[in-house]
């Protein structure tokens, strides 16, 4: 995206299909101009592509014009590129000596990001040469890595980056895009948010929205000498955003595909990376083979595995380093030339050389749904331990170590699930149920240990604290709700809705729950309703609260008709409805009470605190909101706690009691962090820069909104997004700037009127008033 006309020609495409999609007639600029405030000249400018619309009014558009979440992530990015490309460009610096590895300074953390350096690399000697050539000339140092899978795009890659590292004193990047993983390929944001961490940005201070990330990414590398591989890519756009911007580091990007985009509109010089012909082949054969190899052994390894580096290799693993003939089951297989052919012929040939415990081992782990797996999945699996198969297999590198455990090539992994769907349907089922029941009791652990309050049933095996229990449920979320499919899909809805809906994880929340919701669980109904509430969808909600009710009541589960009672009153509460919230609360209040349940009970007082603050019966909150706190405090739930502190705090802050409401809110903050509570978080941080404002330190207010308006936006929490829209109205128009402050009071509108939410509507429609508009 270079220019502002093609910005604004992207304008006009969202404007036009969102008149078809409401079956009218575009937008105006009239319209336009009443729902935000901003003059005709002006929209006709930003549609047109004469101006380019600041930040804040970009984002404020393609909302009004109906782009969806991920596509105002990807247009704010494509903005961004545009103002860069439109700032001078500093003549590029004289070449000077490569300087030793090391920090250029105090506060610049130097990381080391490169996976380690390929054993016996060979060949390759022009494509070397091409990237030499890159790097020493001028331009955009971006270089293109393109082959087929398996040719060899990761070892030159990382070869090159250990070759020229000395080069880049300030650190070399590293991350495997996992683009052409069928189920998890790397989301940028996710990618951003490593990144940020290896160059020393504390976990507070990385934002939650991919386009701020890639921004603080900007910054943070700009006039830096760094060397940024990114590995696996599958297209353009999951590349753009980990583009550093900067002329003073170097790029290399792998791919099977071409990126054509990446090239023409980017300047990403392609190399492209074909099969070793016959000489090097047997070069490298000899080097991972030994001395003692056959020359018939060699020459026929050459020959079958077509040039393929990585057949080269897996093939290398099997025979003895001191054998003199030609295997009988090696000789077996032909690959007439064809990669793909001799990929499949050299994994067969190895699978057959390994002791059955192992081969089957293999086999097994195609049923896997995640990409990293551990002795314990592969134990499962198994039916029994897996540990020395799984040694097996990594020596044949059939499996490598990562994160805590192993992974695939992701073309062994797609031959391992090709084996998989071999096994009997008796076979599979069983070890798959054996697979979710190891899965579902470690998920039970994780959870029980994060959010000891919510743990029902049996006691589980606890995990090595928190901390362990997060890294393990972070690492396996995509395993767990692909099992969605599976007869776990309610046992796992039950177990993790918590940390789904705590972690911002709304998506994969949706999809577990519903799959859950099909075979008829109620509760399931609950945590639906709860999502789409989060999300503003309050139709949805109120419907799934009231197909929860109808099956907990038809079941006499009173604790599950509580839990829905007390979700909907909620959902009433966002839409302005008062008195029916405050009904269903106190008859949630009850039951609960009735239940002996102290924790629910808690809750509930909190419910009742939050809604009658918001009606501005103050006493009545501060009563039962120092209620809540207390009873949360004696069990023990910080992060409850922490919530009903809170709104402890936002209580004082509306009643004057500036310091004590401060004390309050930063508390809550930090229980919060600590719990790991995304919205929970966005909640603190929205109301600490309220509590600021109306102290009238407007400075540190602006800095806790935007954070918290960050975080709204990357879990999609739009009650919590029309509310710090809001609140960062009010700060802008206190602090003389009218025009930022109608920007900020129109998106709310916009947000509030699509979701319903009364409360927030009033005020935005109130900030516009006094604003002029």
């Amino acid at each position: 995206m270079r220019a502002t006309a093609d910005l604004a020609r992207l304008l006009r495409e969202l404007r036009r299909r969102d008149a078809r999609r409401r079956g009218g007639t575009e937008l105006t600029y009239r319209d336009l101009a009443a729902a935000t405030g901003w003059s005709h000249g002006i929209i006709g400018g930003y549609l047109s592509g004469r101006v380019l619309p600041p930040t804040d009014r970009f984002d404020v558009l393609v909302r009004l014009l109906g782009a969806s979440p991920a596509e105002q992530g990807a247009l704010a990015t494509a903005r961004d590129r545009v103002e860069e490309g439109r700032r001078p460009v500093p003549s590029p610096a004289p070449a000077a000596p490569a300087a030793p590895a090391g920090p250029v300074g105090p506060g610049h953390p130097v990381p080391r990001q490169l996976p380690a350096d390929v054993p016996a690399f060979t060949g390759r000697a022009a494509r070397l040469a091409d990237l030499d050539a890159v790097l020493a000339g001028a331009g955009p140092r971006v270089v293109l890595i393109a082959g087929t899978a398996g040719v060899g795009k990761t070892a030159l890659a990382v070869h090159w980056a250990h070759r020229v590292a000395d080069r880049f004193p300030d650190g070399q990047l590293y991350v495997d895009l996992r683009g052409y993983d069928p189920r998890q390929p790397v989301d940028p944001g996710d990618a951003l948010a490593g990144f940020l961490r290896g160059l020393g940005v504390p976990a507070s201070g990385i934002p939650a929205a991919t386009d701020e990330r890639a921004a603080r990414y900007r910054t943070e590398v700009a006039g830096r000498r760094l060397l940024v591989v990114l590995d696996n890519a599958a297209d353009a756009g999951q590349v753009r955003p980990l583009l550093p911007g900067t002329s003073t580091g170097a790029v290399v990007v792998t791919s099977r595909d071409t990126l054509g985009g990446l090239v023409a509109r980017d300047g990403a010089h392609p190399v492209r990376l074909g099969r070793l012909d016959r000489a090097d082949s047997r070069v490298l054969l000899r080097r991972l083979l030994g001395p003692g190899a056959g020359p018939g052994t060699v020459d026929l390894l050459a020959d079958r595995c077509a040039g393929l580096p990585l057949a080269l290799r897996i093939a290398a693993a099997g025979p003895s380093p001191h054998c003199s003939g030609v295997p009988a089951d090696l000789a077996a297989f032909d690959a007439d030339g064809d990669p793909h052919t001799a990929l499949r012929s050299v994994f067969s040939w190895s699978l057959r050389r390994l002791d059955p415990p192992a081969a089957r081992a293999f086999q097994l782990l195609g049923l896997h749904p995640g990409r990293v797996f551990d002795d314990a999945a592969a134990t499962a699996l198994a039916g029994g331990p897996a540990g020395a198969p799984l040694d097996e297999l990594a020596r044949a590198h059939l499996v490598e170590p990562a994160d805590g455990g192993y992974t695939m090539h992701d073309l062994l992994r797609a031959y391992s699930a090709e084996l998989a769907a071999l096994l009997p349907p008796d076979e599979a089922g069983a070890a798959l149920d054996r697979l979710a029941a190891h899965l579902l009791d470690t998920a039970t652990a994780a959870t029980a240990t994060l959010f000891p309050h919510d743990r029902a049933g049996a006691e589980p095996t606890a995990m090595d604290g928190p901390e362990a229990a997060a890294r393990w449920l972070d690492r396996h979320r995509a395993a767990l709700v692909t099992l969605a499919g599976s007869r776990a899909a309610v046992a796992l809805s039950r177990v993790l809705w918590r940390y789904l809906e705590v972690g911002g994880h709304y998506r994969e929340a949706l999809a577990l729950h519903a799959a859950a919701a099909a075979h008829g669980d109620a509760g399931a109904h609950t945590d639906l309703g709860a999502v789409h509430w989060l999300l503003g969808d309050h139709d949805l909600a109120k419907v799934h609260f009231g197909r929860s009710l109808d099956g907990h009541r038809a079941a006499g589960d009173a604790a599950g008709e509580a839990r829905a009672t007390a979700r909907l009153a909620l959902v009433h509460e966002r839409l302005g409805d008062h008195d029916e919230a405050l009904t269903r609360l106190r008859d949630a209040l009850a039951a609960y009470r009735a239940l002996g349940d102290r924790h629910g009970e808690g809750a509930q007082l909190l419910n009742l605190g939050f809604t009658l603050h918001r009606i501005g019966r103050h006493p009545e909150a501060l009563d039962h909101l120092h209620r809540a706190a207390a009873l949360f405090a004696d069990l023990g739930d910080r992060r409850l706690e922490g919530y009903a502190l809170g709104n402890l705090g936002a209580v004082f802050s509306a009643t004057g009691r500036h310091d004590a409401a401060l004390a309050h809110l930063h508390l809550a903050l930090e229980r919060c962090v600590e719990a790991r509570d995304r919205g929970g978080e966005g909640t603190a941080r929205g109301t600490l820069g309220v509590a600021y404002h109306r102290r009238g330190d407007h400075t540190k207010a602006l800095g806790h909104l935007r954070r918290a308006l960050t975080v709204a936006r990357a879990t999609g929490e739009c009650g919590l997004e029309v509310e710090t829209l809001n609140a960062l109205g009010d700060v802008l128009l206190a602090t003389d700037r009218p025009d930022a402050a109608v920007h900020r009071f129109a998106a709310a509108r916009a947000l509030a009127e699509r979701t319903g939410d009364r409360h927030g509507l009033a005020r935005a429609v109130d900030g516009l008033s006094r604003a002029g508009r």
